[in-house]
Protein backbone atom coordinates (compact mmCIF):
# COMPACT_ATOMS: atom_id res chain seq x y z
CA UNK A 1 0.00 0.00 0.00
CA UNK A 2 0.51 3.59 -0.13
CA UNK A 3 0.35 6.39 2.38
CA UNK A 4 0.77 9.89 3.44
CA UNK A 5 2.39 11.56 6.22
CA UNK A 6 0.99 14.65 7.47
CA UNK A 7 2.67 16.61 10.12
CA UNK A 8 0.81 19.14 12.75
CA UNK A 9 3.00 21.43 14.35
CA UNK A 10 0.55 23.58 16.88
CA UNK A 11 2.22 26.47 19.22
CA UNK A 12 2.81 22.96 21.56
CA UNK A 13 1.77 20.15 20.33
CA UNK A 14 3.47 18.62 17.20
CA UNK A 15 1.69 15.40 15.58
CA UNK A 16 2.86 13.03 13.19
CA UNK A 17 -0.18 11.08 11.32
CA UNK A 18 0.05 8.42 8.75
CA UNK A 19 -2.77 8.08 6.40
CA UNK A 20 -3.89 5.39 3.27
CA UNK A 21 -4.61 6.98 0.19
CA UNK A 22 -8.44 6.89 1.54
CA UNK A 23 -7.47 9.45 4.10
CA UNK A 24 -8.03 6.93 6.55
CA UNK A 25 -5.97 7.36 9.71
CA UNK A 26 -3.36 4.27 10.11
CA UNK A 27 -1.38 6.03 12.95
CA UNK A 28 -0.41 9.11 15.07
CA UNK A 29 1.97 10.39 17.40
CA UNK A 30 2.03 13.30 19.43
CA UNK A 31 4.55 15.22 21.60
CA UNK A 32 3.71 18.27 24.08
CA UNK A 33 6.45 21.01 23.91
CA UNK A 34 7.53 23.83 26.50
CA UNK A 35 7.09 27.76 26.12
CA UNK A 36 9.14 30.15 27.97
CA UNK A 37 8.28 33.47 28.73
CA UNK A 38 11.44 35.17 29.63
CA UNK A 39 9.86 38.99 29.94
CA UNK A 40 6.01 39.82 30.69
CA UNK A 41 4.59 39.29 26.83
CA UNK A 42 7.56 37.21 25.74
CA UNK A 43 6.75 33.98 24.25
CA UNK A 44 9.01 31.43 23.42
CA UNK A 45 10.73 28.39 22.26
CA UNK A 46 13.88 26.29 21.90
CA UNK A 47 14.12 25.16 18.23
CA UNK A 48 15.98 22.86 19.16
CA UNK A 49 13.21 20.30 21.59
CA UNK A 50 10.40 21.18 18.39
CA UNK A 51 12.98 19.40 15.72
CA UNK A 52 13.53 16.65 18.64
CA UNK A 53 9.85 16.35 19.50
CA UNK A 54 8.96 16.36 15.55
CA UNK A 55 11.65 13.73 14.68
CA UNK A 56 10.73 11.18 17.61
CA UNK A 57 6.48 11.63 16.74
CA UNK A 58 7.47 10.87 13.18
CA UNK A 59 9.63 7.59 14.28
CA UNK A 60 7.05 6.54 16.52
CA UNK A 61 4.43 7.09 14.25
CA UNK A 62 5.76 5.29 11.87
CA UNK A 63 6.73 2.34 14.40
CA UNK A 64 3.51 2.09 15.48
CA UNK A 65 1.82 1.66 11.90
CA UNK A 66 4.60 -1.19 11.28
CA UNK A 67 4.76 -0.20 7.63
CA UNK A 68 7.66 0.07 5.18
CA UNK A 69 8.53 3.82 5.34
CA UNK A 70 9.56 2.90 1.59
CA UNK A 71 5.53 2.99 0.89
CA UNK A 72 5.19 6.90 2.53
CA UNK A 73 4.83 8.74 -1.29
CA UNK A 74 5.32 11.95 0.27
CA UNK A 75 5.27 14.07 3.58
CA UNK A 76 3.47 17.50 4.03
CA UNK A 77 3.61 19.93 6.91
CA UNK A 78 0.82 22.00 8.48
CA UNK A 79 2.02 24.73 11.19
CA UNK A 80 0.60 27.76 13.43
CA UNK A 81 1.21 30.86 11.45
CA UNK A 82 2.85 33.96 12.22
CA UNK A 83 5.48 34.00 14.88
CA UNK A 84 8.92 34.22 13.62
CA UNK A 85 11.94 31.36 13.24
CA UNK A 86 14.78 33.14 12.67
CA UNK A 87 17.67 31.29 11.27
CA UNK A 88 21.29 32.86 11.18
CA UNK A 89 23.37 32.89 7.81
CA UNK A 90 25.00 29.26 8.31
CA UNK A 91 21.38 28.28 9.01
CA UNK A 92 21.51 27.57 12.82
CA UNK A 93 18.52 28.12 15.29
CA UNK A 94 18.37 32.50 16.20
CA UNK A 95 15.10 32.77 17.66
CA UNK A 96 11.66 31.12 17.74
CA UNK A 97 8.82 33.44 18.94
CA UNK A 98 5.46 32.18 18.59
CA UNK A 99 2.09 33.29 17.89
CA UNK A 100 0.50 33.94 21.12
CA UNK A 101 3.56 36.90 21.99
CA UNK A 102 2.96 40.14 22.67
CA UNK A 103 5.92 42.14 22.90
CA UNK A 104 5.69 44.26 19.53
CA UNK A 105 1.90 45.46 20.55
CA UNK A 106 2.84 49.18 20.84
CA UNK A 107 4.98 49.06 17.65
CA UNK A 108 1.83 47.20 15.79
CA UNK A 109 -0.04 49.82 17.07
CA UNK A 110 2.45 52.57 15.99
CA UNK A 111 2.17 50.93 12.47
CA UNK A 112 -1.23 50.49 12.65
CA UNK A 113 -1.84 54.19 12.58
CA UNK A 114 0.79 54.84 10.15
CA UNK A 115 0.59 52.65 7.44
CA UNK A 116 -2.42 50.49 8.40
CA UNK A 117 -4.63 51.52 5.27
CA UNK A 118 -1.24 51.25 3.15
CA UNK A 119 -0.41 47.94 3.68
CA UNK A 120 -3.89 46.56 3.71
CA UNK A 121 -3.74 47.45 0.12
CA UNK A 122 -0.48 45.59 -0.57
CA UNK A 123 -1.58 42.58 1.56
CA UNK A 124 -5.01 42.88 2.74
CA UNK A 125 -3.89 42.81 6.43
CA UNK A 126 -3.01 45.70 9.01
CA UNK A 127 -0.11 45.00 11.82
CA UNK A 128 -1.03 43.02 14.02
CA UNK A 129 1.55 42.30 17.55
CA UNK A 130 2.61 38.61 16.72
CA UNK A 131 2.63 39.24 13.08
CA UNK A 132 5.53 38.15 11.32
CA UNK A 133 7.16 41.11 10.10
CA UNK A 134 5.74 43.01 13.37
CA UNK A 135 8.12 41.02 15.32
CA UNK A 136 10.88 41.17 12.72
CA UNK A 137 10.97 45.03 12.73
CA UNK A 138 10.47 44.66 16.74
CA UNK A 139 14.08 42.71 16.70
CA UNK A 140 15.41 45.45 14.72
CA UNK A 141 14.58 48.06 16.42
CA UNK A 142 15.03 46.52 20.24
CA UNK A 143 17.65 43.93 19.54
CA UNK A 144 19.92 45.22 16.81
CA UNK A 145 22.61 42.92 17.64
CA UNK A 146 20.10 40.03 16.87
CA UNK A 147 19.23 41.07 13.93
CA UNK A 148 22.69 41.62 12.15
CA UNK A 149 23.03 38.16 12.59
CA UNK A 150 19.44 36.99 10.90
CA UNK A 151 19.95 34.76 7.64
CA UNK A 152 16.50 33.54 6.83
CA UNK A 153 12.85 34.34 8.45
CA UNK A 154 10.93 31.48 8.45
CA UNK A 155 7.77 30.09 9.76
CA UNK A 156 6.68 27.45 12.17
CA UNK A 157 6.48 24.55 9.62
CA UNK A 158 9.15 25.81 7.69
CA UNK A 159 11.85 25.56 9.99
CA UNK A 160 10.72 21.38 10.05
CA UNK A 161 10.73 21.07 6.49
CA UNK A 162 14.49 23.03 6.98
CA UNK A 163 15.15 20.23 9.04
CA UNK A 164 13.79 17.18 6.86
CA UNK A 165 15.24 18.56 4.08
CA UNK A 166 17.73 21.26 4.33
CA UNK A 167 15.94 23.75 2.05
CA UNK A 168 15.33 27.26 3.36
CA UNK A 169 11.55 27.31 1.78
CA UNK A 170 8.46 28.98 2.94
CA UNK A 171 4.76 28.54 0.64
CA UNK A 172 2.02 30.55 -0.25
CA UNK A 173 -0.21 30.19 2.48
CA UNK A 174 1.45 31.25 5.13
CA UNK A 175 3.65 33.57 3.66
CA UNK A 176 0.61 35.70 1.95
CA UNK A 177 -0.89 34.74 5.92
CA UNK A 178 1.16 36.65 7.98
CA UNK A 179 1.38 39.91 5.70
CA UNK A 180 4.76 39.22 3.67
CA UNK A 181 3.28 38.85 0.42
CA UNK A 182 1.94 41.57 -2.13
CA UNK A 183 -1.84 40.17 -2.80
CA UNK A 184 -3.45 38.74 -5.08
CA UNK A 185 -0.39 38.19 -6.99
CA UNK A 186 0.53 36.06 -3.54
CA UNK A 187 4.74 37.31 -4.46
CA UNK A 188 7.52 39.37 -2.54
CA UNK A 189 7.21 42.79 -2.93
CA UNK A 190 10.09 45.95 -2.05
CA UNK A 191 7.14 48.50 -1.20
CA UNK A 192 5.37 46.22 1.11
CA UNK A 193 8.79 45.28 3.16
CA UNK A 194 9.26 49.00 2.92
CA UNK A 195 6.15 49.87 4.76
CA UNK A 196 7.46 47.29 8.01
CA UNK A 197 10.30 49.36 7.89
CA UNK A 198 11.84 46.62 6.34
CA UNK A 199 13.69 47.16 3.33
CA UNK A 200 17.14 45.59 4.25
CA UNK A 201 15.27 42.52 4.84
CA UNK A 202 13.98 41.09 2.08
CA UNK A 203 16.99 39.36 1.17
CA UNK A 204 16.02 37.47 4.18
CA UNK A 205 12.76 35.74 3.11
CA UNK A 206 13.04 32.32 1.83
CA UNK A 207 12.59 30.97 -1.54
CA UNK A 208 8.47 30.69 -2.01
CA UNK A 209 6.42 27.98 -3.21
CA UNK A 210 3.14 26.53 -3.72
CA UNK A 211 1.81 24.44 -0.63
CA UNK A 212 1.62 21.18 -3.03
CA UNK A 213 5.29 22.13 -4.66
CA UNK A 214 7.86 19.88 -3.53
CA UNK A 215 10.44 21.73 -1.30
CA UNK A 216 12.73 19.14 -1.07
CA UNK A 217 13.41 15.13 -0.13
CA UNK A 218 14.29 13.41 3.31
CA UNK A 219 18.01 14.13 3.88
CA UNK A 220 20.10 11.14 4.89
CA UNK A 221 20.66 12.09 8.58
CA UNK A 222 17.11 12.90 8.89
CA UNK A 223 16.49 9.49 7.90
CA UNK A 224 18.63 7.82 9.93
CA UNK A 225 17.31 9.64 13.06
CA UNK A 226 13.60 9.38 12.07
CA UNK A 227 13.08 6.23 10.19
CA UNK A 228 11.92 7.70 7.04
CA UNK A 229 13.53 6.74 3.95
CA UNK A 230 15.98 9.43 2.48
CA UNK A 231 15.13 10.94 -0.69
CA UNK A 232 11.24 10.88 0.22
CA UNK A 233 9.73 13.98 -1.20
CA UNK A 234 9.03 16.43 1.44
CA UNK A 235 6.26 19.75 0.04
CA UNK A 236 5.88 22.91 0.99
CA UNK A 237 3.31 22.43 3.78
CA UNK A 238 0.40 24.82 4.74
CA UNK A 239 -0.53 27.70 6.93
CA UNK A 240 -2.44 25.27 9.87
CA UNK A 241 -6.42 26.75 9.63
CA UNK A 242 -5.99 26.07 5.83
CA UNK A 243 -4.87 22.67 6.45
CA UNK A 244 -7.59 21.91 8.88
CA UNK A 245 -9.85 23.37 6.10
CA UNK A 246 -9.05 21.09 3.82
CA UNK A 247 -8.81 18.03 6.09
CA UNK A 248 -12.80 18.89 6.64
CA UNK A 249 -13.52 18.72 3.25
CA UNK A 250 -13.38 22.16 1.98
CA UNK A 251 -11.88 23.11 -0.96
CA UNK A 252 -14.70 24.95 -3.18
CA UNK A 253 -15.48 29.08 -3.28
CA UNK A 254 -18.28 29.70 -0.86
CA UNK A 255 -17.84 26.71 1.22
CA UNK A 256 -17.06 28.04 4.70
CA UNK A 257 -14.41 26.45 7.74
CA UNK A 258 -15.73 26.99 11.19
CA UNK A 259 -12.92 25.72 13.10
CA UNK A 260 -13.78 25.73 17.20
CA UNK A 261 -10.54 25.10 18.26
CA UNK A 262 -8.63 26.82 21.21
CA UNK A 263 -9.10 30.02 18.78
CA UNK A 264 -12.74 30.71 16.94
CA UNK A 265 -11.27 30.11 13.33
CA UNK A 266 -14.43 31.71 10.65
CA UNK A 267 -12.50 31.20 6.93
CA UNK A 268 -14.52 31.18 3.67
CA UNK A 269 -12.75 29.81 0.66
CA UNK A 270 -13.46 32.13 -2.58
CA UNK A 271 -11.61 32.55 -5.91
CA UNK A 272 -10.15 36.24 -5.20
CA UNK A 273 -9.40 37.63 -2.02
CA UNK A 274 -11.97 40.34 0.30
CA UNK A 275 -10.54 43.76 0.52
CA UNK A 276 -12.58 45.06 3.38
CA UNK A 277 -10.55 46.24 6.44
CA UNK A 278 -13.25 44.45 8.37
CA UNK A 279 -11.82 41.21 8.00
CA UNK A 280 -8.91 40.32 9.74
CA UNK A 281 -6.68 38.20 6.77
CA UNK A 282 -6.64 36.81 3.54
CA UNK A 283 -4.38 34.43 2.81
CA UNK A 284 -3.34 32.42 -0.93
CA UNK A 285 -2.45 29.12 -1.63
CA UNK A 286 -2.84 28.56 -5.00
CA UNK A 287 -3.95 30.32 -8.57
CA UNK A 288 -7.27 31.92 -7.96
CA UNK A 289 -7.56 29.83 -4.71
CA UNK A 290 -7.56 31.98 -1.02
CA UNK A 291 -9.13 31.62 2.54
CA UNK A 292 -10.62 34.82 3.87
CA UNK A 293 -10.10 34.35 7.34
CA UNK A 294 -11.68 36.29 10.81
CA UNK A 295 -10.17 35.05 13.90
CA UNK A 296 -10.12 35.73 17.57
CA UNK A 297 -9.12 33.64 20.72
CA UNK A 298 -12.68 33.13 21.71
CA UNK A 299 -13.55 29.70 21.08
CA UNK A 300 -12.49 26.16 23.07
CA UNK A 301 -10.15 28.17 25.13
CA UNK A 302 -12.90 29.14 27.60
CA UNK A 303 -14.03 25.52 28.07
CA UNK A 304 -10.39 24.20 28.76
CA UNK A 305 -9.97 27.05 31.17
CA UNK A 306 -13.30 26.07 32.70
CA UNK A 307 -12.61 22.26 33.01
CA UNK A 308 -9.22 23.11 33.93
CA UNK A 309 -10.29 25.33 37.06
CA UNK A 310 -13.29 23.28 37.84
CA UNK A 311 -14.14 20.04 36.56
CA UNK A 312 -10.39 18.34 36.82
CA UNK A 313 -10.18 20.27 40.31
CA UNK A 314 -9.32 16.83 42.26
CA UNK A 315 -9.20 14.78 39.29
CA UNK A 316 -12.49 13.35 39.83
CA UNK A 317 -13.74 12.94 36.97
CA UNK A 318 -12.17 10.72 34.06
CA UNK A 319 -14.36 12.40 31.19
CA UNK A 320 -14.08 15.46 31.81
CA UNK A 321 -15.64 17.28 28.54
CA UNK A 322 -18.19 14.24 28.44
CA UNK A 323 -19.38 15.45 31.95
CA UNK A 324 -19.88 19.21 30.45
CA UNK A 325 -21.91 17.86 27.33
CA UNK A 326 -23.67 15.81 30.15
CA UNK A 327 -24.90 19.13 32.41
CA UNK A 328 -25.63 20.87 28.95
CA UNK A 329 -28.14 18.44 28.15
CA UNK A 330 -30.12 18.41 31.45
CA UNK A 331 -31.03 22.06 30.90
CA UNK A 332 -33.74 23.30 28.30
CA UNK A 333 -32.35 26.65 26.82
CA UNK A 334 -34.82 29.42 28.06
CA UNK A 335 -34.76 32.95 27.60
CA UNK A 336 -33.87 34.06 30.75
CA UNK A 337 -30.68 32.15 30.56
CA UNK A 338 -27.41 33.56 31.65
CA UNK A 339 -25.25 35.06 29.49
CA UNK A 340 -21.15 34.12 28.84
CA UNK A 341 -18.71 36.55 27.14
CA UNK A 342 -15.60 34.44 26.40
CA UNK A 343 -13.22 36.64 26.39
CA UNK A 344 -10.16 35.68 28.56
CA UNK A 345 -7.74 36.25 26.08
CA UNK A 346 -9.33 39.51 25.06
CA UNK A 347 -11.23 40.22 21.80
CA UNK A 348 -10.30 41.35 18.43
CA UNK A 349 -12.59 43.77 19.68
CA UNK A 350 -10.60 45.25 22.49
CA UNK A 351 -7.63 43.90 23.69
CA UNK A 352 -8.70 44.94 27.33
CA UNK A 353 -12.63 42.81 26.95
CA UNK A 354 -12.65 40.32 29.54
CA UNK A 355 -15.00 37.74 30.38
CA UNK A 356 -17.53 36.96 32.80
CA UNK A 357 -21.48 35.37 33.54
CA UNK A 358 -24.09 37.89 33.36
CA UNK A 359 -27.72 37.31 34.92
CA UNK A 360 -27.17 34.05 37.40
CA UNK A 361 -30.49 33.37 38.93
CA UNK A 362 -30.79 31.17 42.33
CA UNK A 363 -32.54 28.70 39.73
CA UNK A 364 -29.60 28.48 37.66
CA UNK A 365 -27.59 25.28 37.40
CA UNK A 366 -23.79 24.56 36.45
CA UNK A 367 -25.88 23.26 33.43
CA UNK A 368 -27.26 26.78 32.49
CA UNK A 369 -23.50 28.53 33.20
CA UNK A 370 -22.24 25.55 31.09
CA UNK A 371 -24.49 26.24 28.05
CA UNK A 372 -23.96 29.70 28.68
CA UNK A 373 -20.01 29.41 27.64
CA UNK A 374 -21.47 27.10 25.03
CA UNK A 375 -23.59 30.32 23.72
CA UNK A 376 -21.10 32.35 24.06
CA UNK A 377 -18.47 31.14 22.05
CA UNK A 378 -21.05 30.42 19.28
CA UNK A 379 -22.02 33.77 19.33
CA UNK A 380 -18.05 35.04 18.91
CA UNK A 381 -17.81 32.59 15.67
CA UNK A 382 -21.60 34.28 14.22
CA UNK A 383 -20.18 37.84 14.90
CA UNK A 384 -17.12 36.50 12.69
CA UNK A 385 -18.85 35.02 10.25
CA UNK A 386 -21.26 38.28 9.91
CA UNK A 387 -18.33 40.33 9.13
CA UNK A 388 -16.81 37.73 6.01
CA UNK A 389 -20.68 37.66 4.90
CA UNK A 390 -20.90 41.71 5.05
CA UNK A 391 -17.43 41.15 2.28
CA UNK A 392 -17.22 40.34 -1.42
CA UNK A 393 -17.64 36.36 -0.70
CA UNK A 394 -20.63 34.30 -1.20
CA UNK A 395 -21.33 31.30 1.60
CA UNK A 396 -22.69 28.24 0.25
CA UNK A 397 -21.95 25.31 3.16
CA UNK A 398 -20.10 25.25 6.28
CA UNK A 399 -18.20 22.58 7.79
CA UNK A 400 -17.13 22.65 11.13
CA UNK A 401 -13.77 20.90 12.64
CA UNK A 402 -11.95 21.27 16.22
CA UNK A 403 -12.29 20.09 19.31
CA UNK A 404 -15.72 22.09 19.27
CA UNK A 405 -16.91 19.76 16.61
CA UNK A 406 -17.04 16.60 18.61
CA UNK A 407 -19.33 18.06 21.33
CA UNK A 408 -22.84 16.07 20.99
CA UNK A 409 -24.23 19.59 21.63
CA UNK A 410 -22.11 22.42 19.82
CA UNK A 411 -22.82 21.43 16.50
CA UNK A 412 -26.96 21.42 16.71
CA UNK A 413 -26.20 25.01 18.37
CA UNK A 414 -24.10 26.26 15.67
CA UNK A 415 -27.26 25.02 13.20
CA UNK A 416 -29.29 26.89 15.21
CA UNK A 417 -28.18 30.07 15.82
CA UNK A 418 -26.64 30.34 11.86
CA UNK A 419 -29.76 29.26 10.25
CA UNK A 420 -27.84 26.53 8.17
CA UNK A 421 -26.86 23.42 7.95
CA UNK A 422 -23.73 22.24 9.90
CA UNK A 423 -21.63 19.19 8.12
CA UNK A 424 -19.03 17.40 10.53
CA UNK A 425 -15.61 16.32 9.12
CA UNK A 426 -15.04 12.71 10.08
CA UNK A 427 -11.58 13.51 10.24
CA UNK A 428 -10.11 14.39 14.50
CA UNK A 429 -6.90 15.69 12.87
CA UNK A 430 -8.08 17.96 9.85
CA UNK A 431 -4.60 19.90 9.72
CA UNK A 432 -2.38 16.47 9.51
CA UNK A 433 -4.85 15.61 6.86
CA UNK A 434 -5.00 18.66 5.22
CA UNK A 435 -0.80 18.43 5.27
CA UNK A 436 -1.07 14.76 3.47
CA UNK A 437 -3.89 16.19 0.90
CA UNK A 438 -0.90 18.84 -0.26
CA UNK A 439 1.79 15.59 0.34
CA UNK A 440 -0.50 13.54 -2.17
CA UNK A 441 -0.82 16.21 -4.72
CA UNK A 442 2.83 17.02 -5.11
CA UNK A 443 3.50 13.41 -5.35
CA UNK A 444 1.34 13.11 -8.57
CA UNK A 445 -1.37 10.57 -6.53
CA UNK A 446 -4.25 13.44 -7.15
CA UNK A 447 -5.26 15.42 -10.47
CA UNK A 448 -6.73 18.28 -8.65
CA UNK A 449 -7.43 19.73 -4.91
CA UNK A 450 -11.30 18.88 -5.58
CA UNK A 451 -9.94 15.21 -6.74
CA UNK A 452 -7.97 14.82 -3.53
CA UNK A 453 -10.13 16.35 -1.32
CA UNK A 454 -13.04 14.25 -2.52
CA UNK A 455 -11.02 11.28 -2.28
CA UNK A 456 -9.37 12.28 1.17
CA UNK A 457 -12.18 13.57 3.56
CA UNK A 458 -15.67 12.46 4.81
CA UNK A 459 -18.27 13.67 6.71
CA UNK A 460 -19.45 12.04 9.95
CA UNK A 461 -22.56 13.78 10.17
CA UNK A 462 -24.98 16.67 9.51
CA UNK A 463 -27.20 18.87 11.24
CA UNK A 464 -30.51 20.77 10.16
CA UNK A 465 -31.25 23.90 12.15
CA UNK A 466 -34.13 24.01 14.13
CA UNK A 467 -36.12 26.72 12.88
CA UNK A 468 -37.82 27.47 16.04
CA UNK A 469 -34.42 27.84 17.45
CA UNK A 470 -33.10 30.45 15.06
CA UNK A 471 -35.44 33.10 16.51
CA UNK A 472 -34.41 32.30 20.32
CA UNK A 473 -30.90 32.82 19.46
CA UNK A 474 -30.94 36.30 17.31
CA UNK A 475 -32.78 38.01 20.08
CA UNK A 476 -29.83 36.25 22.97
CA UNK A 477 -27.28 37.12 19.99
CA UNK A 478 -28.64 41.09 20.15
CA UNK A 479 -28.71 41.00 23.58
CA UNK A 480 -24.93 39.59 23.84
CA UNK A 481 -23.75 42.34 21.51
CA UNK A 482 -25.14 44.79 23.74
CA UNK A 483 -23.92 43.37 26.83
CA UNK A 484 -20.40 44.07 25.41
CA UNK A 485 -20.52 47.46 24.54
CA UNK A 486 -22.21 48.16 27.99
CA UNK A 487 -19.26 46.60 29.23
CA UNK A 488 -16.51 48.51 27.18
CA UNK A 489 -16.12 51.11 29.45
CA UNK A 490 -15.99 49.10 32.70
CA UNK A 491 -13.30 47.24 30.89
CA UNK A 492 -11.32 50.07 30.03
CA UNK A 493 -11.54 50.75 33.54
CA UNK A 494 -10.33 47.61 34.65
CA UNK A 495 -7.34 48.05 32.33
CA UNK A 496 -6.50 51.60 33.96
CA UNK A 497 -6.54 50.22 37.32
CA UNK A 498 -4.27 47.58 36.51
CA UNK A 499 -1.90 49.90 34.73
Amino acid sequence: MTYLLGLDAGNTVIKAVLFDLEGRQVAMHALDGRSSTPRPGFVERDLGELWENAALAIRRCVETAGVDPASIAAIGCAGHGNGLYLLDRSGEPLVGIQSLDSRAADLAADLKQRNGEALHALCRQEPWPSQTPVLLAWLKQSRPELYRRAGTVLLCKDFITYKLTGERVSDLSDMSGCGLTRLPECAYDADLMALYGLEDAIELLPRLIEPADIAGRVSEKTAELTGLTAGTPVVGGYFDVIASALGSGVVNSGDVSIIAGTWSINQVFSDSPVNDRKVFMASGFAADRFVNIESSATSAANLEWYVREFVERGGHHDDPFGYCNDRISEVSPSSDDPFFHPYLHGSRLGADFRAGFYGIAGWHTEGHLLRALFEGVLFEHRRHIEVLASSEVSIERAILSGGGARSPVWPQMFADCLGVPITVAAARETGALGAAIGAGLGAGLFSSYEDAVGTMTRARHTYQPVSAMKAHYDRRYRLYLRLAETMRSFWQDIKAVSD
